[in-house]
């Protein structure tokens, strides 16, 4: 019996100006979840689309159950029995549910698609999965958690032998990722064996059997789970130890200041009498579970959602913001969760993306963009965010998704904005980058930004925060401090035992 379902020996690959794998070694036992980990830019996703097909590498054999092959292409790749679920969402948002899961695999009748064979098919799947989503639903009317749980479903919709899931749990639910956990644990008992991607130490530990880390394109080693502990992961990745995940804020907001306001803002079916402020070098951490309103209050206060009732101040003095650029005139920034979809122009450039809400500074004497200024100006936000790009000229949708959002943080940092809205900043994001990015908040925060993270990372909620707000059924339900507060004690706000009529203490 062959055990060794996969081997990728000495892989190479090499993108103009930069070597992206450097004879990297890979193994996957038949029934095996591998976790497999490292920074931003060490290779992972490209290790991944080799396998899957997207890339051809530059050198290096790979090995399917002790036979070597050359995958062709992602449809040979398929037929070999491997699929995957990227970190981006591939989906087609105008086709249904139904279409995207059996795109150019539809069954036929007569030599015509047959819908109804098609939209069963996907019924039955989705049953035994325990996925709740309608096949004939259109994708682009979807959640993006529930568009992520097309996606997975798509991918086992092949029966793969090989599963490549590549940050799966980003935009689920802690009730989604439990139910993906089921049905990785039940394709495993028949059999498939899954390599599985995180930047969360927790799903690492809880759903994997071994480990193998890269780090700057190279293969470091492979440890068993139960034997290995995240401090020593951190190090294979990072190459160094890290006694720090949340650097110290080493000062104090002004108390007796309000930098923006928001009274009472209203929108049916989105949010409800939400009032709340944040001051100057202050960080206000809003928790909410997925669909609680948290989100969409960001998008409120920046103009996206327009708000039916309700009144902003910035600085005591009240202002209107219709749209985002309203809000861009306050200097009000907001840093999606949705990067690839309202983050970033994916066919631009790095510098174009950096630049782009702040074009006016970039105009020379005849009213002309500037590119040497905005190379410049590029280049430092490259330096300090540490972004893994072989140019500035690079085209973003050809970067990891970890660099893909340090640009889009890099965007509205060029605003040099007074109100910062950050929606899962860190989201996808490995732990050393994750580091940086809260020393940047420190920085602005100690510059007098006033700051809004919006976070299901609870740890990294409580850690961040000066004061957390939690939301539930679109309200803020309590004002909490975070350094006197605890997981359960949140948790026990939303699932309703603690104040449910959005009565909350001001912190001093």
């Amino acid at each position: 019996m062959i055990k060794k379902i996969l081997s990728m020996k000495g892989i190479k690959k090499i993108f103009p100006g930069v070597v992206a794998l450097s004879g990297v070694n890979l193994e996957l036992e038949k029934g095996q979840v591998l976790g497999l980990l490292g920074e931003n830019g060490a290779g992972k996703s490209t290790l991944m689309k080799i396998l899957a097909g997207s890339y051809k590498p530059d050198g290096g054999e790979i090995y399917l159950a002790e036979q070597k092959v050359e995958i062709q292409d992602v449809n040979h790749a398929k037929e070999l029995g491997i699929s995957i679920i990227y970190q981006e969402l591939s989906l087609c948002p105008n086709l249904t549910v139904a279409e995207n899961i059996y795109a150019f695999q539809e069954p036929t009748r007569f030599g015509l698609i047959d819908d109804q064979k098609m939209i069963a098919m996907t019924q039955n799947l989705f049953k035994e999965l325990d996925i709740d989503i309608s096949p004939t639903a259109m994708v682009k009317d979807l959640s993006i958690s529930n568009q992520q749980m097309v996606e997975i479903a798509k991918a086992l919709s092949t029966n793969p032998k090989i599963i490549i899931m590549d940050e799966p749990t980003s935009a689920l639910s802690s009730k989604e990722t439990e139910k993906l956990f089921t049905i990785i644990q039940k394709y495993k008992n028949e059999g498939a064996s899954m390599i599985y991607i995180t930047h969360r130490m927790e799903e690492i530990f809880a759903i994997t059997d071994s480990i193998s880390v890269l780090r700057d394109g190279q293969y470091i080693g492979t440890v068993a789970t139960e034997k290995t502990t995240s401090e020593e992961l951190i190090k294979m990745m990072v190459g160094r130890e890290m006694n720090q995940v949340y650097p110290n804020k080493d000062f104090h907001y002004v108390k007796d200041e309000k930098l923006l306001e928001i009274k009472n803002y209203r929108k049916e079916k989105y949010f409800y009498d939400v009032s709340f402020f944040v001051r100057p070098g202050e960080i206000v951490g809003l928790y909410g579970l997925m669909g609680s309103g948290r989100t969409e209050i960001a998008k409120g206060i920046f103009g996206i959602i327009k708000k039916e009732s309700g009144h902003m101040y910035m600085k005591g003095k009240e202002i209107k913001v219709k749209d985002p650029f309203q809000a861009i005139e306050h200097n009000i920034a907001f840093v999606t969760e949705d990067r690839k979809n309202e983050g970033l122009v994916l066919s631009a450039g790095v510098y174009e993306n950096v630049t782009m809400a702040n074009l006016g500074r970039f105009l020379n004497k005849f009213r002309m963009i500037d590119k040497e200024k905005e190379v410049e100006v590029t280049s430092q936000h490259i330096k300090d965010l540490r972004i893994k790009t072989p140019t500035f000229y690079q085209t973003v949708n050809k970067l990891s998704g970890g660099n893909q959002q340090k640009i889009v943080l890099a965007k509205w940092f060029e605003i040099d904005p007074e109100v910062l809205i950050l929606d899962e900043p860190t989201r996808g994001i490995d732990v050393g980058a994750k580091y940086e990015i809260y020393k940047l908040m420190i920085e602005l925060a100690r510059k007098g930004v006033g700051i809004i993270i919006i976070s299901s990372d609870l740890p990294e909620i409580l850690n961040v925060s000066d004061r957390l707000l939690v939301i539930n059924e679109k309200r803020i339900i309590a004002e909490l401090d975070p350094k006197q507060t605890t997981q359960e004690e949140i948790m026990t706000h939303i699932i309703g035992r603690g104040d449910r009529h959005g009565q909350t203490k001001e912190l001093a």
